[in-house]
């Protein structure tokens, strides 16, 4: 499903101001459940990367970005994710040479690619199996709102564009919770997107006093593919697949159709053939994202190109200091 257009208005409507009752009750009931006392208190640092905004803004690979840099640290870094829409519940440690995306759910399968990768349905358990498999510290892939387990650094990712919407909750806006409730428990903002949009966010949504804001952009890999001039069909199943197709066209692709798709919506043998004879009939190459890429059907794995991103932080620096906070274990020599 797509998010109502009156989500994205800075000006609540009618339809928002309808839907403020259940808004109210879905905002009470986030606040008693963040209220509750944590079940888990690993003796390991925990990260969580989470939002307030339901959908993506980012968070995989702001994931991957912190594996890099917990990494380099000397630290044995564990991810624990719910698996969204996996089939198996966990815990159980990703393996991508016996699992498949539909296993494990598609971003722990991308995520498996960079460090281990715990999927459990139950995250206290996913948090509990990872430090018992020798993880150093562990980075929670989503839970913000989840109080099953102590967090000791809680990231809060937004995208720059879509910022917080018009500021309401579930169903009269996008947000989990309201804002002001979900940055008191946050311990650094990151807002991704282009130098513009994070400017615009900035003066939308001033940050509490003493809260860090970092910003950051997703840079498209150097894959040695001709992607500058490629008359291409996109297709992509992402919170904001706008971004991608923003993306491409950044990268001088020539885009003569984008297909935008539901969040993790499966990529069926039906509607890939659907879109390969359209791009054959209009001369154009299949080009997707690298998370919804790990849910192609085999016979078009390689029919398919596919663009790698990367988040990067603008100031670095500023994310060690917040790491800096954790106390992390470091491999020996």
């Amino acid at each position: 499903m797509r998010a109502p257009g009156f989500w994205s208005d800075r000006k609540p409507g009618l339809a928002a101001w309808l839907l403020s009752p259940l808004a109210w009750v879905y905002a009470m009931g986030t606040a008693r459940r963040v209220a509750r006392p944590p079940e888990v208190r690993a003796g390991i640092p925990v990260i969580c990367v989470g939002n307030i905004n339901a959908g993506g803004a980012g968070k995989t690979p702001t994931v991957v970005a912190l594996v890099g840099m917990l990494q380099a640290r000397g630290s044995r870094v564990a991810i624990v994710s719910r698996g969204y829409k996996a089939k198996l519940t966990g815990p159980l440690k990703v393996d991508p040479a016996t699992h498949t995306a539909e296993d494990v759910g598609d971003e722990p399968f991308l995520m498996a690619a960079f460090a281990d990768v715990w999927v459990a349905r139950d995250r206290a358990a996913g948090v509990r199996a990872a430090e018992a498999d020798g993880a150093q510290v562990v980075i929670m892939d989503d839970g913000f709102q989840n109080p099953a387990v102590a967090k000791d650094l809680s990231l809060v990712v937004v995208d720059a564009v879509a910022g917080f919407g018009n500021g309401r909750v579930i169903p009269a806006g996008p947000l989990r919770e309201p804002v002001a409730a979900g940055l008191a428990r946050a311990d650094g903002v990151i807002v991704i997107g282009g130098a513009d949009a994070k400017v615009a966010f900035k003066k939308v949504w001033p940050m509490p006093d003493g809260l860090p804001l970092l910003t950051a952009r997703l840079d498209p890999l150097p894959t040695g593919m001709p992607f500058q001039g490629l008359r291409a069909l996109a297709f992509a199943g992402i919170g904001r697949p706008e971004k991608f197709f923003a993306t491409l066209r950044e990268m001088g692709v020539d885009l003569i159709r984008s297909v935008p798709l539901g969040d993790h919506q499966p990529l069926t043998p039906a509607l890939m053939r659907r879109l390969e004879t359209e791009a054959l009939a209009r001369g154009a190459q299949l080009v997707t994202t690298e998370k919804d890429a790990v849910r192609l059907p085999e016979a078009f794995r390689q029919k398919v190109m596919t663009v790698p991103v990367r988040l990067e932080f603008d100031d670095p620096e500023a994310m060690a200091r917040l790491l800096d906070r954790l106390s992390l274990s470091e491999d020996a020599p």
